[in-house]
């Protein structure tokens, strides 16, 4: 019988982050202040952020050590296993090998906790009594719930009105591990009430809710705010997943030509890719890897690359990224967690330098392939992760055709039980595409009047 599972010992977890920032050829741009147009320094970030995640933020240095109490945590789930998925390869009939780092496993569901947790260490630490947040489809506000309640403090939550709506069992575990939700936009903010006047149907986006979240954090000395992708120190944290591939991968006495993850801010891509881009950059080798979006919201294949905010109200930086503009709203997918309209600063650099790729898919081509993927692995997956499945199926039909053997590594980064709504949605035809054109993002992109970069 074949061995499908690579496992790690306990022993094994890695004990320090690595920070893609020391080997990038090209460093990002600094974030700048809207009002002066100059770099912004940690002070500027003192009022959302503790210090430590603040000078990880900004930070240099290669490797940064994990606390011991963060990797104990840790310990509950992690190493996460490692799969060969031939259930997967014989159903598509490739010569390709596809294997997959499964982040489900997590008490939460997904990749989010290994970030949620050294956030909320740190800010417990400081004595930050609240921390305050965004969330899309659920998986990054349940994480930080659970973080939160294991440090003793509280969790406020703004969660994207499409998903408070559609996704009622997201709530009710951020719920059990003591979170207070609010649909984003609401009346509990300025920013939600702007919006509700203008838009009092909205869906809600990132946004949005990032723009609450931000204001109640800095209206109050004892609360902090929390995001869980997008900035620098969340891919840092993101990274264990990568490391622990690379040395499964090594058990298994094989190393990915292609890592693909999906894409929403950065950091469920960050997390797999980093620790293998550091082998193209320091070992020379050719691995590709390729960031996977939804084509409602195309920000890397179809955004530019200039200043924007990371909120739609303007309350953050401004951020050197691919975007579609901050006012973009997209349309209300499943795949909330992907509905974001920037990508993070990092990733953003990396594309704009050749060193990694992207595409997108529509709504119904990744549905179908979580239902083929769940029907060869036994494993239902969140929609987000769909579309890193979707890019891996790709990849190894054009191994099928070309007739050449590639081994494809994607990050499965999170388990479908709470979004079974949306699989019914697909299976009763109410799945529909969400394609873009070209007029609304040049009506979204009219809209910015933030500085463009040459």
């Amino acid at each position: 019988m074949k061995n499908r599972k690579i496992l790690l010992e306990e022993n094994e977890i890695p004990h320090q982050w690595y920070n893609i920032l020391a080997d990038m050829p090209n460093k990002p741009l600094p974030p700048i202040s809207p009002a002066t147009l100059e770099p912004i320094g940690p002070e500027d970030l003192a009022p959302l952020f503790p210090m430590e995640l603040i000078k990880q933020e900004v930070s240099a240095e290669k490797w940064i050590d994990i606390p011991d109490e963060v990797r104990n945590i840790y310990s509950l789930w992690r190493p996460t296993p490692l799969y060969r998925a031939y259930g997967l390869e014989k159903t598509l009939d490739t010569p390709a090998k596809i294997y997959y780092k499964y982040e489900g496993v997590s008490p939460s569901g997904s990749h989010k906790p290994n970030t949620a947790v050294p956030q909320a260490y740190y800010n417990a630490k400081e004595g930050v009594k609240k921390i305050t947040t965004e969330t899309g489809a659920g998986q990054w506000g349940s994480a930080l719930s659970f973080a939160c309640n294991h440090f003793g403090m509280e969790c406020e939550v703004y969660m994207v009105r499409v998903s408070y709506d559609g996704k009622p069992y997201r709530k009710i575990m951020m719920n059990t591990w003591g979170a207070s939700v609010y649909p984003s936009p609401s009346n509990r903010t300025a920013a939600g009430r702007k919006i509700l006047a203008e838009h009092p149907d909205s869906p809600g986006s990132l946004g949005i809710a990032i723009s609450e979240a931000i204001e109640v954090a800095a209206s109050d000395p004892n609360t902090k705010y929390s995001l869980g992708s997008v900035l620098n120190h969340v891919k840092l944290h993101q990274t264990i997943i990568g490391q622990e591939a690379i040395k499964q991968m090594e058990k298994a006495g094989d190393m990915p030509d292609i890592v693909i993850a999906p894409f929403g801010g950065g950091s469920n891509f960050a997390g797999l890719s980093f620790p293998f881009l550091r082998l193209n950059l320091e070992e020379g080798k050719k691995i590709r890897f390729i960031a996977s979006e939804p084509s409602s919201c195309p920000k890397l294949t179809r955004g530019v690359f200039r200043y924007d905010f990371g909120d739609t109200i303007g309350m953050t930086p401004l951020l050197p990224m691919y975007t579609l503009g901050h006012n973009f709203v997209p349309a209300p997918i499943h795949a909330g967690g992907l509905r974001y309209h920037g990508a993070g600063v990092i990733v953003s650099q990396l594309l704009r330098d050749n060193l990694i790729e992207a595409v997108s898919h529509d709504n119904i081509e990744v549905f179908e392939a979580g239902v083929l993927f769940a029907q060869a692995e036994g494993i239902i997956s969140a929609p987000e992760a769909t579309h890193g499945i979707a890019t891996a199926i790709a990849e190894a039909r054009k191994c099928k055709e070309e007739g050449v053997s590639k081994t494809i590594l994607f990050n499965l980064c999170g388990h479908g039980n709470f979004d079974m709504k949306a699989y019914q949605d697909y299976f009763e035809g109410k799945i529909v595409k969400h394609e873009i054109t070209e007029e609304d993002i040049r009506k979204s992109l009219a809209e910015l009047n933030t500085p463009e970069i040459a």
